[in-house]
């Protein structure tokens, strides 16, 4: 199928087929989705992927609502030296 072969998260580079999947192997809820093939934890924080991720979940399991807590995005973090915290001790 051609359209298995779509890139949803472009950070992790994760593609429809694969989180099609690992979902129908492991019966994931979407954080361990996220989890299991990376979606989502890519540069962007899950800010373009998240809401796709929710979705394939959801339509696999036929829920329309959750008790489980939502896949959240991040800012991305940048690791900072030591030095330019302290104002460059010597």
């Amino acid at each position: 199928m051609e359209s298995q072969s779509v890139i949803i998260c472009r950070c992790e580079e994760v593609d429809l087929k694969q989180l099609l999947e690992t979902a129908e192997r492991f019966s994931c809820s979407s954080r361990e989705l996220k989890l299991r093939s990376r979606a989502g934890m890519g540069y962007c924080g899950g800010r373009t992927c998240r809401l796709l991720v929710d979705s394939i979940v959801q339509q696999l399991t036929d829920t329309q609502t959750s008790n489980e807590i939502p896949l959240k995005h991040q800012p991305p973090v940048r690791p900072v030296t030591f030095q330019n915290l302290g104002g460059g001790l010597s």
